[in-house]
């Protein structure tokens, strides 16, 4: 057990969005960010969420939930309480409120940062909300742990510099957040298939490798981005994972 004082105390979920895709067969997705308290006070937000006016491919509205900031002002908590952002990658549905924290300091890997930076047009339809001029970035390179008890796993593919979180919590264990290196359950195997918006089919089946190992040697509880089945199964904010 980590007894660190810097270590993670509780996990909140926030649920920004739900969608059902037609099939065969339907998809019910999901999307949403996270919170972690530390013992010592700290407020990390991973990823913000779909920003108010952003739309579907086809042009149906996918916002249809309170969003991040709405949603850490139910906790009692502001924009400026939020010391740390980790930035798992820059796709419009996990940035659309990176501006809202400009005392925040963002974290990154530095390949997805350099990615983004050169212009990539993948990343231009959310530039405006993590490229403002009063975001702080510190990128890191790999496996990183971050504080005691909350390390950040590098899994590229989805995108170049993609990255999953793992938390270790004082009563539920250790939490891997897989993010969109796998985003549904069913995903969660060597033979899966690339969706349209992966980038590396090489590098998504190696990152899934990784996180099926890392869970399995940690005997972690895995959260995927975008299950909109498991969603409903999962506490969300205000309730937590202590």
């Amino acid at each position: 057990m980590v007894t660190d004082s810097r270590s993670p105390q509780r996990l909140y979920l926030f649920q920004v969005a739900a969608r059902t895709f037609p099939g065969p067969p339907p998809i019910e997705t999901s999307a949403g960010c996270y919170l972690v308290q530390t013992h010592d006070g700290q407020n990390i937000l991973i990823d913000s969420g779909v920003p108010d006016d952003y739309a579907a491919p086809d042009g149906t509205p996918f916002v249809n939930a309170p969003n991040v900031v709405t949603q850490l002002s139910e906790l009692g908590l502001n924009p400026d309480d939020i010391d740390l952002v980790i930035c798992t990658h820059l796709d419009i549905d996990h940035v659309g409120f990176h501006d809202a924290f400009p005392g925040a300091e963002f974290i990154i890997q530095r390949q997805q940062h350099d990615l983004a930076r050169t212009g990539n047009p993948r990343f231009q339809n959310g530039q405006g909300h993590w490229d403002h001029p009063d975001l702080r970035y510190r990128v890191v390179d790999g496996d990183t742990e971050l504080l005691p008890g909350l390390t950040l796993v590098e899994t590229s593919g989805h995108t170049t510099g993609h990255q999953s979180v793992l938390l270790r919590l004082p009563e539920t264990g250790p939490v891997l957040l897989a993010i969109d290196a796998v985003p549904l359950a069913r995903a969660f195997t060597i033979d899966r298939q690339p969706w349209p918006f992966d980038e590396n089919k090489e590098q998504l089946i190696a990152s899934t490798q990784k996180l099926l190992d890392l869970a399995g040697r940690e005997g972690a509880m895995v959260i995927f981005g975008h299950d909109g089945e498991q969603w409903k199964t999962l506490k969300k904010a205000p309730e937590f994972y202590a």
